[in-house]
């Protein structure tokens, strides 16, 4: 499992003092006030720390933060548009458990065979993706109503019935 999680991306600028807008996917509305530090993805596969001044919860997507060293509405452009990542700890303390993205780390089983371990899930429209690592390959699994047989939140398992061929085009 990753040592920082996936949770939104800023979105806005806000006030004049530096603060930003987070769109989560935590699932509740939530502040990160329990929480010390951001990790901003300047560049791919970088997760650069900001402490953490304040927050306040907007609703259930958003959430205002002010970050330190972020002072004025210019520097906060560095990282408008960038994602925004917690430990995995910080995660598991503000997370909904009913949220899709609390199925991060559940084991996945296309008809009970187990096909990877849910690394980040892409939250879309009409169905959920599931990123995991299949025989070595990144893999998308598409989940809703059709594929979706059940959540066991207590094994930590998503049990799915692909269509038929979708795996391998990851072979």
């Amino acid at each position: 499992m990753p040592d920082y999680i996936h949770i939104g991306k800023i979105v806005a600028s806000f006030g004049l003092k530096g603060e930003i807008i987070l769109k989560h996917s935590l699932g509740k509305k939530t502040d990160l006030k329990k929480t010390q530090v951001l990790f901003v993805e300047e560049l791919k596969g970088s997760h650069l720390p900001f402490f953490i001044e304040s927050s306040k919860a907007k609703d259930t997507e958003e959430i205002s933060v002010k970050l330190e060293g972020i002072n004025s509405k210019e520097a906060t452009r560095k990282i408008l548009a960038k994602n925004a990542w917690l430990t995995v700890e910080d995660f598991n303390l503000l997370a909904d458990k009913n949220a899709p993205i609390g199925l991060i780390g559940f084991s996945i089983f296309n008809e009970d065979e187990l096909i990877g371990i849910i690394e980040e899930v892409i939250e879309q429209p009409h169905q959920v993706l599931l990123r995991i690592n299949y025989k070595e390959k990144e893999a998308y699994i598409p989940v809703h109503a059709e594929t979706l047989d059940k959540i066991d939140r207590k094994k930590k398992e998503v049990h799915v019935t692909l269509p038929d061929g979708l795996l391998d085009i990851y072979e």
